[in-house]
């Protein structure tokens, strides 16, 4: 009788982690203080030009890819875009061009016109090799699910 409770006990305990764990992993991975610490090295080369600092190319790639989900794309995209706002002189001609020049490619393009609310940003773009063609199809499938 004893093990039957224990038994229950820990399979009502091991449960509870589970759903709690299911429940973290649901909120959106990306924030925008997260995004704008990222992208903070940018902002001279986005005032002024020059050379891409490679902590900014490397703030853009650690935003791309911790933008799993489409509410996770519409987050840091509008946190770009407010951010971008608050800081007169910018280049939005350097900004629409960063995530290529640093090797990104991202499935909206930044501008003070872009509407980070529209479905273009539910899935990210399909990159595909000759290798993984199906493996990353069903990736891509499941990113526009969410």
């Amino acid at each position: 009788m004893a093990n039957s409770t224990t038994v229950k006990l820990v399979a009502s305990c091991i449960a509870v982690v589970l759903w709690l764990l299911m429940v973290s992993g649901a909120e959106a991975a990306v924030t925008c203080s997260e995004v704008t610490q990222q992208l903070s090295p940018c902002v001279d080369y986005l005032m002024y030009g020059g050379k891409i600092p490679s902590a900014c190319c490397d703030g853009v790639k650690q935003v791309k890819a911790a933008s799993t989900s489409g509410e996770d794309r519409r987050t840091a995209c509008s946190c770009i875009l407010e951010s971008a706002a608050m800081i007169p002189g910018l280049d939005y001609n350097l900004i629409s061009s960063l995530p290529s020049q640093c090797g990104v490619s991202l499935p909206y393009k930044i501008s003070p016109s872009t509407d980070c609310s529209r479905d273009q940003l539910r899935c990210p773009t399909l990159e595909m090799d000759s290798n993984d063609k199906r493996i990353k199809l069903q990736k891509w499938e499941e990113a526009c699910r969410s």
